[in-house]
């Protein structure tokens, strides 16, 4: 076995009582629906504050109760079903969408697995459960809150949700490749898939310093994942009213609006663990304190890492318009999954260098020089390419274009242009036209006829 793979040791996971399991369960629920209120107010303030208004201020000491009012709100709102709906399908849909979104906390870490608590006299982990595979764990209850969406979508029996619903499911499959390919990066360095394992590798360095890209491609596609602004097409007010969730209405809206928040706090809580050290407490802390890592401490830097990381969805919402879906798609598959191929084959490559004793200068070597293979050969392909354009000759002129072709209009693709529009005459032009006036003479095209000036000189 190679010394960079870590040993994975699980065994104390699973020994507690099934009241302690109760008990670790709810303090999950919990500690996500209270992120989730401090979210919505952070939200409203930030957003305020940056637009240079006041926010929510009204429910609770400078407004912090705004989000136990807005769910009081919703669920005393009238619960409509519309009528096309498939009903059994429109009502489990934003069950499916939200259960899915707290079932990834389980295998967070909040502290170090072998530093146990006290809870009522027991010793227990600050971990619900952990797994040998416990990322892709993840990653399969992420790709399942997927089709809450899709079915809202069509269950709705609207143009729009439909749209909404098909976007979203574009865009999951498009941003979950590069997600993965930013995981097998932290899956090679870390040795193991263990949530627990992957945070003690990053006892001496996080792995955002380790793989800075792969942390900048996990950035952008948990944004994309959870369908947020810029990238929160399925639901875009402007071209689709409200997107998957248009025909939905008092708590079964609230579910969607709660699934949204709470994916925030996974793909964050997925980051913190994955890149950012876990529970572990930040460098300068680390270095002069012994007990910074212990006790209950580290549950205090896991939740000030996680809170910083959802500013941060707050600040691109109140930043970067909304990008086009094109655009989108166009991100995803031609810039995102490209990269975290090309950057997952370098990182297999230099931990495999490592894993045969190379030394850190040999391997920037080998890697400076494959970078300037590249280099070399796209330069010598883009002469050829030049060389071989010149050597063609020009192409034929395109047909015009015609936008009833189809029986209907359709507008111009990109090179094409519609046909000039006849100028309209003017009503003096059709009076003259209409009463054979001398002024229709000096301009044949408008059809006036000359028989009252011949007439005349006759």
């Amino acid at each position: 076995m190679s010394p960079y793979l870590a040993a994975e040791d699980l065994s104390m996971f699973g020994r507690d009582p099934w009241w302690l399991v109760v008990v670790k369960a709810v303090f999950c629920f919990a500690f996500l629906m209270v992120t989730v209120l401090i979210s919505i107010v952070m939200e409203r303030k930030v957003v305020a504050w940056m637009q240079l208004r006041i926010g929510p201020n009204r429910h609770g000491p400078w407004g912090m109760l705004q989000s136990l009012a807005d769910g009081v709100k919703l669920m005393l709102k009238e619960d409509v079903v519309v009528k096309r709906a498939d009903k059994v399908v429109y009502v489990l849909a934003p069950v499916v969408a939200a259960i899915p979104a707290f079932m990834a906390i389980a295998v967070i870490p909040f502290g170090p697995a072998g530093n146990e608590v006290s809870i009522f006299g027991h010793r227990t982990t600050m971990q619900l459960t952990d797994l040998p595979i416990a990322v892709l764990y993840l990653l399969a209850v992420a790709s399942i809150g997927i089709y809450g969406i899709v079915l809202a979508g069509w269950s709705s029996g609207s143009t729009y949700p439909l749209l909404g619903g098909l976007r979203s499911c574009a865009q999951m499959i498009s941003y979950e490749i590069a997600m993965g390919a930013a995981f097998a990066s932290v899956f090679l360095y870390s040795g193991s898939m263990s949530t627990s394992t992957i945070v003690e590798q990053q006892t001496d360095r996080w792995f955002v310093l380790l793989l800075p890209l792969s942390f900048i491609l996990y950035i952008v596609t948990m944004v994309g994942e959870v369908n947020r602004a810029p990238f929160d097409m399925p639901e875009s007010e402007g071209d689709l009213v409200g997107g998957f969730n248009t025909e939905y209405s008092s708590i079964k809206f609230a579910m969607f609006m709660l699934a949204e928040y709470i994916n925030m706090v996974t793909v964050s809580a997925v980051a913190v663990t994955l890149f950012l050290g876990g529970w572990r407490a930040p460098w300068p802390v680390s270095t002069f304190w012994e007990g910074a890592n212990h006790g209950w401490w580290p549950m205090l830097w896991f939740t000030g890492k996680l809170l910083t990381l959802l500013f941060g969805f707050v600040w691109l919402r109140g930043t970067l318009p909304r990008v086009r879906y094109d655009q989108l798609m166009k991100l995803g598959w031609k810039v995102l999954i490209p990269v975290s191929l090309v950057w997952l084959m370098l990182v297999a490559t230099v931990r495999a260098l490592r894993n045969e004793n190379y030394d850190f200068a040999d391997i920037a070597l080998y890697i400076a020089a494959g970078v300037l293979a590249l280099l070399l050969l796209s330069f010598v392909a883009d002469m050829f390419r030049g060389k071989a354009k010149q050597a063609e000759q020009p192409a034929e002129a395109p047909p015009a274009f015609d936008p009833m072709a189809g029986g209907f209009p359709v507008p111009p693709l990109p090179g094409q242009e519609l046909p000039p529009v006849p100028r309209r005459r003017s009503r003096r032009e059709r009076e003259l036209i209409v009463s054979g006036g001398p002024d229709t003479q000096g301009d044949g095209s408008l059809g006036g006829s000359t028989d009252g000036k011949e007439a005349s000189d006759g």
